[in-house]
Protein backbone atom coordinates (compact mmCIF):
# COMPACT_ATOMS: atom_id res chain seq x y z
CA UNK A 1 0.00 0.00 0.00
CA UNK A 2 1.32 3.15 -0.96
CA UNK A 3 2.57 5.77 2.00
CA UNK A 4 0.10 8.36 2.25
CA UNK A 5 1.41 11.77 0.30
CA UNK A 6 1.69 14.80 3.44
CA UNK A 7 1.97 18.48 1.69
CA UNK A 8 2.03 22.04 3.35
CA UNK A 9 -0.54 23.56 2.91
CA UNK A 10 -0.02 26.78 0.78
CA UNK A 11 0.49 30.05 2.62
CA UNK A 12 -0.98 33.24 1.45
CA UNK A 13 1.16 36.54 1.22
CA UNK A 14 -0.11 38.82 4.04
CA UNK A 15 -2.63 41.55 2.05
CA UNK A 16 -2.90 45.00 2.53
CA UNK A 17 -5.10 48.00 1.60
CA UNK A 18 -4.19 50.62 -1.50
CA UNK A 19 -1.10 50.08 -3.09
CA UNK A 20 1.47 50.14 -0.50
CA UNK A 21 2.14 48.19 2.62
CA UNK A 22 1.51 50.65 5.77
CA UNK A 23 1.96 48.19 8.94
CA UNK A 24 5.24 46.60 9.83
CA UNK A 25 3.85 43.13 8.76
CA UNK A 26 2.46 44.22 5.63
CA UNK A 27 6.15 44.96 4.31
CA UNK A 28 6.88 41.29 3.81
CA UNK A 29 9.42 42.31 0.59
CA UNK A 30 11.65 44.64 2.87
CA UNK A 31 12.30 41.62 5.34
CA UNK A 32 13.11 39.68 2.73
CA UNK A 33 15.97 41.38 1.10
CA UNK A 34 17.34 38.31 -0.11
CA UNK A 35 14.16 37.41 -2.48
CA UNK A 36 13.43 40.64 -3.08
CA UNK A 37 16.84 42.50 -3.88
CA UNK A 38 15.63 44.86 -6.51
CA UNK A 39 12.50 46.18 -4.52
CA UNK A 40 14.97 46.97 -1.54
CA UNK A 41 17.59 48.46 -3.58
CA UNK A 42 14.39 51.20 -4.76
CA UNK A 43 13.63 51.72 -1.17
CA UNK A 44 17.70 52.55 0.00
CA UNK A 45 17.94 54.70 -3.04
CA UNK A 46 15.00 56.65 -1.90
CA UNK A 47 16.71 57.64 1.09
CA UNK A 48 14.76 54.98 3.66
CA UNK A 49 16.09 51.83 5.61
CA UNK A 50 13.68 49.05 4.66
CA UNK A 51 11.69 47.43 7.54
CA UNK A 52 12.89 45.27 9.60
CA UNK A 53 16.90 46.01 8.32
CA UNK A 54 19.53 48.18 9.26
CA UNK A 55 21.84 50.22 7.46
CA UNK A 56 25.66 50.47 8.97
CA UNK A 57 26.55 54.53 9.53
CA UNK A 58 29.99 55.14 8.84
CA UNK A 59 31.27 52.42 7.56
CA UNK A 60 34.20 53.55 5.06
CA UNK A 61 35.02 55.93 8.01
CA UNK A 62 35.28 53.03 11.03
CA UNK A 63 37.24 50.83 8.69
CA UNK A 64 39.98 53.73 8.38
CA UNK A 65 40.58 54.12 12.07
CA UNK A 66 40.40 50.23 13.09
CA UNK A 67 42.76 49.63 10.23
CA UNK A 68 41.85 45.59 10.51
CA UNK A 69 44.33 43.19 9.72
CA UNK A 70 44.08 39.53 8.57
CA UNK A 71 44.45 37.16 12.00
CA UNK A 72 43.37 40.15 14.44
CA UNK A 73 40.90 39.50 17.30
CA UNK A 74 38.10 41.98 17.31
CA UNK A 75 34.51 42.89 19.38
CA UNK A 76 31.39 44.57 17.64
CA UNK A 77 30.37 45.23 21.59
CA UNK A 78 26.88 46.48 19.77
CA UNK A 79 26.42 43.63 17.58
CA UNK A 80 22.86 44.83 16.32
CA UNK A 81 22.32 43.78 12.39
CA UNK A 82 25.60 42.91 12.01
CA UNK A 83 26.60 45.74 9.32
CA UNK A 84 29.49 46.93 10.78
CA UNK A 85 30.69 43.09 11.99
CA UNK A 86 30.39 41.65 8.50
CA UNK A 87 33.31 44.11 7.03
CA UNK A 88 35.53 43.73 9.98
CA UNK A 89 35.30 40.22 9.50
CA UNK A 90 35.97 40.02 5.90
CA UNK A 91 39.23 42.30 6.88
CA UNK A 92 40.26 40.29 9.61
CA UNK A 93 39.95 37.26 7.80
CA UNK A 94 41.60 34.67 6.85
CA UNK A 95 42.91 33.50 10.80
CA UNK A 96 40.95 36.39 12.74
CA UNK A 97 37.97 35.97 14.87
CA UNK A 98 34.79 38.71 16.38
CA UNK A 99 32.82 38.89 19.19
CA UNK A 100 29.69 40.20 18.93
CA UNK A 101 27.40 41.31 21.48
CA UNK A 102 23.70 42.59 22.05
CA UNK A 103 21.82 42.49 24.66
CA UNK A 104 18.80 42.08 21.90
CA UNK A 105 17.21 38.54 22.30
CA UNK A 106 14.78 38.80 19.71
CA UNK A 107 17.16 40.13 16.92
CA UNK A 108 20.74 38.63 18.16
CA UNK A 109 20.01 35.08 16.41
CA UNK A 110 18.84 36.41 13.35
CA UNK A 111 21.63 38.72 12.77
CA UNK A 112 24.21 35.57 13.84
CA UNK A 113 21.99 33.63 11.12
CA UNK A 114 22.21 36.58 8.86
CA UNK A 115 26.38 36.65 9.09
CA UNK A 116 27.24 32.75 7.95
CA UNK A 117 24.95 32.81 5.27
CA UNK A 118 27.37 35.78 4.26
CA UNK A 119 30.01 32.74 4.32
CA UNK A 120 31.32 33.67 7.85
CA UNK A 121 33.12 30.60 9.04
CA UNK A 122 31.53 29.81 12.42
CA UNK A 123 35.27 29.79 13.94
CA UNK A 124 35.16 32.88 12.98
CA UNK A 125 32.18 34.74 14.80
CA UNK A 126 31.60 33.73 18.60
CA UNK A 127 28.20 35.62 19.47
CA UNK A 128 27.63 36.24 23.40
CA UNK A 129 24.33 38.08 24.57
CA UNK A 130 25.31 40.06 26.74
CA UNK A 131 25.48 44.46 27.92
CA UNK A 132 28.84 45.47 26.36
CA UNK A 133 30.00 46.83 29.99
CA UNK A 134 30.41 43.25 30.95
CA UNK A 135 33.63 43.43 28.39
CA UNK A 136 36.01 42.37 30.90
CA UNK A 137 34.75 39.60 32.18
CA UNK A 138 33.80 37.94 28.58
CA UNK A 139 37.53 38.48 27.96
CA UNK A 140 38.35 36.73 31.24
CA UNK A 141 35.87 33.71 30.44
CA UNK A 142 37.51 33.47 27.15
CA UNK A 143 41.33 33.49 28.75
CA UNK A 144 41.90 36.75 26.52
CA UNK A 145 43.99 39.54 27.98
CA UNK A 146 43.24 42.11 25.78
CA UNK A 147 42.07 42.48 21.97
CA UNK A 148 43.30 44.27 19.00
CA UNK A 149 39.98 45.87 17.62
CA UNK A 150 36.97 47.25 19.66
CA UNK A 151 33.50 48.96 18.36
CA UNK A 152 30.47 50.45 20.27
CA UNK A 153 27.81 51.56 17.86
CA UNK A 154 25.74 53.39 20.57
CA UNK A 155 22.62 54.09 18.12
CA UNK A 156 19.32 52.32 18.30
CA UNK A 157 18.99 49.87 15.20
CA UNK A 158 16.49 50.47 13.05
CA UNK A 159 14.86 47.03 13.05
CA UNK A 160 14.19 47.87 16.62
CA UNK A 161 13.03 51.49 15.82
CA UNK A 162 10.34 50.37 12.52
CA UNK A 163 8.76 47.15 14.46
CA UNK A 164 5.95 48.80 16.57
CA UNK A 165 5.48 45.83 18.81
CA UNK A 166 9.08 46.79 20.54
CA UNK A 167 7.89 50.04 21.43
CA UNK A 168 10.54 52.43 20.34
CA UNK A 169 8.63 54.66 17.76
CA UNK A 170 6.07 57.04 17.78
CA UNK A 171 4.88 56.97 14.47
CA UNK A 172 2.77 53.94 14.88
CA UNK A 173 0.98 52.24 17.83
CA UNK A 174 2.79 49.75 20.06
CA UNK A 175 3.26 49.06 23.73
CA UNK A 176 5.54 51.92 25.59
CA UNK A 177 8.38 49.41 25.87
CA UNK A 178 11.48 50.92 24.45
CA UNK A 179 13.80 48.01 26.84
CA UNK A 180 16.35 46.36 24.33
CA UNK A 181 16.44 43.34 26.33
CA UNK A 182 12.34 42.85 26.53
CA UNK A 183 12.96 40.45 28.99
CA UNK A 184 14.73 42.38 31.76
CA UNK A 185 13.42 45.18 33.69
CA UNK A 186 10.47 47.23 33.84
CA UNK A 187 8.81 48.87 30.54
CA UNK A 188 8.66 52.79 30.13
CA UNK A 189 5.39 52.41 30.68
CA UNK A 190 6.21 52.08 34.41
CA UNK A 191 9.04 53.90 34.94
CA UNK A 192 6.54 56.74 33.41
CA UNK A 193 4.45 56.10 36.00
CA UNK A 194 6.77 56.23 38.81
CA UNK A 195 8.12 59.88 38.26
CA UNK A 196 6.48 63.04 39.84
CA UNK A 197 7.61 66.41 38.15
CA UNK A 198 10.69 66.79 39.48
CA UNK A 199 12.19 63.84 38.62
CA UNK A 200 10.90 63.84 35.07
CA UNK A 201 11.88 67.13 33.92
CA UNK A 202 15.90 65.79 35.33
CA UNK A 203 14.97 62.85 32.98
CA UNK A 204 14.34 64.81 30.23
CA UNK A 205 16.75 67.66 30.44
CA UNK A 206 19.58 65.49 31.51
CA UNK A 207 18.80 62.47 29.25
CA UNK A 208 17.70 64.33 25.62
CA UNK A 209 18.47 67.75 26.53
CA UNK A 210 14.96 69.08 25.83
CA UNK A 211 14.80 72.56 26.03
CA UNK A 212 10.99 72.58 26.95
CA UNK A 213 11.40 70.11 29.86
CA UNK A 214 9.15 71.32 31.84
CA UNK A 215 6.17 72.09 30.02
CA UNK A 216 6.47 68.83 28.39
CA UNK A 217 6.88 66.94 32.30
CA UNK A 218 3.67 68.79 33.52
CA UNK A 219 1.40 68.01 30.29
CA UNK A 220 2.80 64.24 30.64
CA UNK A 221 1.45 64.10 33.93
CA UNK A 222 -2.00 65.81 33.52
CA UNK A 223 -2.66 63.10 30.68
CA UNK A 224 -1.31 60.34 33.08
CA UNK A 225 -3.99 61.46 36.46
CA UNK A 226 -6.36 60.83 34.03
CA UNK A 227 -5.55 57.37 31.83
CA UNK A 228 -2.12 56.24 32.87
CA UNK A 229 0.19 56.17 29.07
CA UNK A 230 0.78 52.81 28.43
CA UNK A 231 0.95 53.35 24.29
CA UNK A 232 3.90 54.67 21.83
CA UNK A 233 1.11 56.61 20.55
CA UNK A 234 -0.46 58.17 23.58
CA UNK A 235 3.08 59.33 25.24
CA UNK A 236 3.60 61.04 21.67
CA UNK A 237 0.05 62.70 22.02
CA UNK A 238 0.76 63.75 25.36
CA UNK A 239 4.01 65.46 24.43
CA UNK A 240 2.17 67.47 21.87
CA UNK A 241 -0.27 68.64 24.17
CA UNK A 242 1.99 70.67 25.87
CA UNK A 243 2.45 72.67 22.27
CA UNK A 244 -1.10 74.10 21.66
CA UNK A 245 -1.69 74.18 18.10
CA UNK A 246 -3.39 77.99 18.55
CA UNK A 247 -0.19 79.39 19.91
CA UNK A 248 1.73 78.94 16.45
CA UNK A 249 4.91 79.34 18.48
CA UNK A 250 6.55 76.04 17.14
CA UNK A 251 6.49 73.87 14.22
CA UNK A 252 5.09 70.32 13.65
CA UNK A 253 8.86 69.82 12.67
CA UNK A 254 9.80 71.60 16.22
CA UNK A 255 7.14 69.51 18.17
CA UNK A 256 8.15 65.84 16.29
CA UNK A 257 11.80 66.67 17.52
CA UNK A 258 10.80 67.18 21.14
CA UNK A 259 8.50 64.20 20.92
CA UNK A 260 11.83 62.06 19.79
CA UNK A 261 13.59 63.92 22.31
CA UNK A 262 11.37 62.88 25.39
CA UNK A 263 11.11 58.58 23.51
CA UNK A 264 14.87 59.13 23.59
CA UNK A 265 14.86 60.34 27.61
CA UNK A 266 12.77 56.97 28.31
CA UNK A 267 14.61 55.04 26.08
CA UNK A 268 18.57 55.93 28.06
CA UNK A 269 16.48 55.32 31.37
CA UNK A 270 14.82 52.23 30.79
CA UNK A 271 18.19 50.66 29.79
CA UNK A 272 20.34 52.43 32.01
CA UNK A 273 22.70 53.20 28.90
CA UNK A 274 24.41 56.09 30.79
CA UNK A 275 25.83 53.69 33.11
CA UNK A 276 26.47 51.24 30.97
CA UNK A 277 28.56 53.48 29.00
CA UNK A 278 30.73 54.73 31.78
CA UNK A 279 31.61 51.11 33.20
CA UNK A 280 32.85 50.14 29.45
CA UNK A 281 34.77 53.57 29.17
CA UNK A 282 36.41 52.95 32.60
CA UNK A 283 37.58 49.08 31.78
CA UNK A 284 37.65 49.85 28.17
CA UNK A 285 41.41 50.51 28.01
CA UNK A 286 42.10 46.85 29.76
CA UNK A 287 40.03 45.33 27.24
CA UNK A 288 42.81 46.25 24.63
CA UNK A 289 45.87 44.99 23.67
CA UNK A 290 49.28 47.49 23.54
CA UNK A 291 48.81 49.00 19.78
CA UNK A 292 45.16 48.10 19.67
CA UNK A 293 41.92 50.49 18.42
CA UNK A 294 38.83 51.60 19.63
CA UNK A 295 35.64 53.27 18.02
CA UNK A 296 33.10 54.71 19.25
CA UNK A 297 29.95 55.47 17.37
CA UNK A 298 27.42 58.17 18.97
CA UNK A 299 24.22 60.00 18.70
CA UNK A 300 23.56 62.34 21.48
CA UNK A 301 25.07 64.96 22.76
CA UNK A 302 25.48 62.86 26.75
CA UNK A 303 26.92 60.08 24.87
CA UNK A 304 29.76 61.74 22.84
CA UNK A 305 30.89 64.05 26.07
CA UNK A 306 31.14 60.65 28.45
CA UNK A 307 33.09 59.94 25.42
CA UNK A 308 34.88 62.29 24.21
CA UNK A 309 36.35 62.93 28.51
CA UNK A 310 37.19 59.37 28.85
CA UNK A 311 39.87 59.49 25.46
CA UNK A 312 41.05 62.36 26.84
CA UNK A 313 41.69 61.42 30.23
CA UNK A 314 43.31 58.26 29.05
CA UNK A 315 45.72 60.63 26.58
CA UNK A 316 46.96 62.49 29.45
CA UNK A 317 47.37 59.58 31.69
CA UNK A 318 49.55 57.55 29.30
CA UNK A 319 46.96 55.08 28.60
CA UNK A 320 45.90 55.76 25.09
CA UNK A 321 49.51 57.22 22.49
CA UNK A 322 46.55 58.99 19.99
CA UNK A 323 42.81 60.01 20.38
CA UNK A 324 40.23 61.57 18.26
CA UNK A 325 40.77 65.59 18.69
CA UNK A 326 38.08 66.33 16.45
CA UNK A 327 35.00 64.39 15.76
CA UNK A 328 34.12 62.71 12.82
CA UNK A 329 30.61 63.23 10.97
CA UNK A 330 29.33 61.08 8.51
CA UNK A 331 29.82 62.74 4.64
CA UNK A 332 26.95 64.50 3.54
CA UNK A 333 26.25 62.14 1.08
CA UNK A 334 25.60 59.39 3.18
CA UNK A 335 23.23 61.74 5.02
CA UNK A 336 21.26 62.38 1.93
CA UNK A 337 20.99 58.90 1.34
CA UNK A 338 20.46 57.64 5.31
CA UNK A 339 19.14 60.62 6.88
CA UNK A 340 19.40 58.26 10.34
CA UNK A 341 22.94 59.14 10.44
CA UNK A 342 22.66 62.96 10.44
CA UNK A 343 23.24 63.13 14.36
CA UNK A 344 26.31 60.10 14.20
CA UNK A 345 29.35 61.46 15.69
CA UNK A 346 32.55 59.22 15.67
CA UNK A 347 35.52 59.18 18.05
CA UNK A 348 38.92 57.23 18.33
CA UNK A 349 41.67 56.10 20.32
CA UNK A 350 45.14 54.01 19.75
CA UNK A 351 46.21 51.81 23.46
CA UNK A 352 49.64 53.02 24.25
Amino acid sequence: MAAALTTTPHKRRIRYRGTHPRRFEEKYKEHDPARYAADVRKIIESGKTPAGTHRPICVREILEVLAPQPGQVAVDATLGYGGHALEILRAILPGGRLYGLDVDPVELPKTEARLHAAGIPAEALIVRRTNFAGLPQLLAAEDLPGVDIILADLGLSSMQIDNPARGFTFKLEGPLDLRMNPQRGRPASALLAALDETALVQLLTENADEPHARSIAQAILRVQARTPIATTTALAAAVRSAFPAASGERSREQIDSSVRRVFQALRIAVNDEFSALETFLRYLPSCLNPGGRVAVLTFHSGEDRRVKKAFQAGERDGVYARIAHEVIRPAQEEIRSNPRASSAKLRWAVKA
